[in-house]
């Protein structure tokens, strides 16, 4: 009788003489927000996770289109309210230590790693020792690390470096757009399994083609292909003030944001995000065009309806409402006066004896 197949051994086996391998499935565990609840859900499909460690993100968008607003600061500030360690690479040199602080980004040593790097071959080099050390702590020591460049559109190439020396400026042959694709390919290959992850921003730039009007992403589509999830975003003026005027006066920006790739949620969905130059962000803010894409706010006049999953309300549903909402606040005690909220647990208090 023949021998049966050992998966087992061939799994320790396969293991032990394929450095970085690993087996089975590495889902997702850790999730950090971007700062807005409509970009969450259009990225992650929930609208309390956002983007994911173990993956590559990349933010593509023209000049001043809110891309560093939410990598650099928005998604940065809530990986270090998880205890997410953080090492910003800046090759732009433009993310000064005040306006980090004024997004509520810590700039201690101890929560954030700031690198000035130009070169993709130092970042790639950057990256590749510290998973190298990354691995060799045991797992229990681990921590948890999100990588975040700002941008990839600025990097250089030793071919760009080396043409500038001489003052002959001839392009990079096409070197920057592979080497960009490597070091995707290469950071999602060795994240997956760890709870590292990478977000990136980079530049778009205008169509030429008529019959595909939307931005390109530079830095050709090798990178595109292997990053896990890809938010193109486009610059609009914000010309509404904060109590929903419009003016003729720009208050901030609205960012466009389109998911061209998410392996999380249904692609190609997009949202308008106000950016108020006073304010910041809202995090809610997007929300309703959500609501009113998916049925459930109806406009009615200048007014917005809601829906139920059953169709339009009525009059035994909000009774269950009304219902509901009563047996939350007894037992919440959220919505009482001090007074109010003592009469109802002495009567709460009275029904528990009487039930005794």
């Amino acid at each position: 009788m023949a021998k049966p197949f050992d998966v087992s051994k061939f799994r320790k086996d396969i293991t032990k003489s394929i450095d970085g391998l690993s087996v089975g499935f590495n889902d997702p565990t850790d999730w950090i927000s971007t700062g807005n609840y409509a970009l969450n859900y259009l990225v992650s499909a929930d609208f309390y996770k956002g983007i994911p460690l173990g993956k590559v993100t990349v933010f593509a968008g023209e000049s001043g289109a809110g891309k560093s607003f939410i990598a650099s600061g928005n998604i940065v500030k809530a990986a270090q309210e998880q205890g997410i360690y953080v090492v910003l690479i800046d090759s732009e040199n433009a993310l000064d230590e005040t306006w980090l602080h004024a997004l509520g980004v810590s700039t201690d040593e101890d929560k954030l790693l700031k690198l000035n790097m130009a070169m993709l071959d130092d970042v790639a080099k950057t990256i590749s020792m510290f998973m190298k050390n990354y691995k060799e702590t045991p797992e229990e020591e681990r921590p948890k690390v999100l990588f975040v460049i700002d941008s990839l559109g600025m990097m250089m190439t030793p071919t760009e470096l080396n043409q500038f020396d001489k003052g002959d400026m001839k392009g990079d042959m096409g070197r920057k757009a592979k080497s960009l694709k490597a070091l995707v390919t290469n950071c999602v290959n060795m994240f997956g399994a760890h709870n590292v992850g990478l977000v990136a921003t980079n530049h778009t730039y205008q169509s030429q083609d008529m019959f595909d009007p939307d931005d390109k992403i530079s830095g050709g589509q090798g990178f595109v292909y292997a990053s896990s999830i890809v938010v193109a975003i486009k610059k609009l003026k914000l010309k509404t003030d904060a109590d929903g005027v419009k003016t003729s006066k720009v208050h901030g920006i609205r960012a466009a944001c389109k998911v061209v790739k998410t392996r999380y949620s249904k692609p190609f969905e997009s949202v308008q995000i106000e950016i108020p130059y006073e304010t910041g962000m809202d995090p809610y803010s997007g929300l309703v065009d959500i609501f009113e894409a998916k049925g459930l706010l109806v406009k009615q006049g200048n007014r917005l309806r809601y829906m139920t999953k059953a169709g339009d309300w009525t009059g035994d549903k909000l009774d269950i409402v009304m219902m509901d909402l009563g047996n939350d606040d007894l037992l919440g005690m959220d919505s009482v006066t001090d007074l109010e909220q003592t009469a109802l647990e002495e009567e709460l208090n009275t029904q528990e004896v009487i039930e005794e």
